[in-house]
């Protein structure tokens, strides 16, 4: 790693704790400096502003809640195992701690700023998940009824967090039994079952 590449990781990190400690309205560029072992100026050549490091945080949470590779359709496979383990995936690349941690911090912000709320949120629209196209193959492939593929996502998705994300945001422990996911999934395969 470059030498402006560490300094600029450092600053992120730095900015990250400030940010979980203090708050956006509670941080300071100079404590995020002294934290990143640099320079305000050196912080202001990489981040023009307070709000550029949160942008740039935010950023990185979405690139992390990207890392899991899309999953396409297997039509050798059974649609609910394989929906399985892509949700089994995705809620241990969300649900771990480094996500969550950077989903608290930026929630946290975003709650109090509806502007910044709401250009993050336009921008995660574009954001296609992993499951929409092993969703849209087995619509193509008539094992499900034929709907808009990313709202089907969606409406699995919001069931899955809701028992296996939002727990962990907020009481830091999930008491959720794991045969859950398999209720999920049975209501999702029931609400899209194909038509005959």
């Amino acid at each position: 790693m470059k030498r402006t590449e560490k300094k600029r990781k450092d600053i992120i990190d730095a900015a990250i704790d400030e940010f979980k400690e203090q708050g956006f309205l509670g941080a300071k560029t100079t404590s995020i400096a002294k934290k990143a072992n640099v320079s305000s100026r050196t912080l202001y050549n990489h981040f023009e502003s307070k709000e550029a490091l949160f942008d740039a945080i935010s950023e990185i949470m979405l690139e992390q809640n990207r890392r899991m590779e899309p999953v396409s359709y297997d039509p050798a496979r059974d649609f609910a195992q394989q929906l399985k383990d892509a949700l089994w995936r995705y809620v241990e690349v969300i649900t771990e701690e480094t996500a969550i941690g950077l989903n608290r911090m930026v929630l946290s912000e975003l709650i109090r700023d509806l502007d910044r709320s709401r250009r993050f949120f336009t921008e995660t629209e574009s954001h296609d998940y992993p499951m929409t196209g092993l969703i849209s193959g087995a619509m193509d492939a008539g094992v499900i009824r034929k709907a808009d593929p990313v709202f089907a996502t969606n409406q699995l998705l919001g069931l899955v967090k809701n028992f296996f994300f939002w727990p962990e945001f907020f009481l830091g422990q999930n008491p959720t039994s794991k045969n859950v996911l398999d209720d999920c999934v049975a209501m999702f395969l029931a609400h899209y079952k194909a038509d005959v």
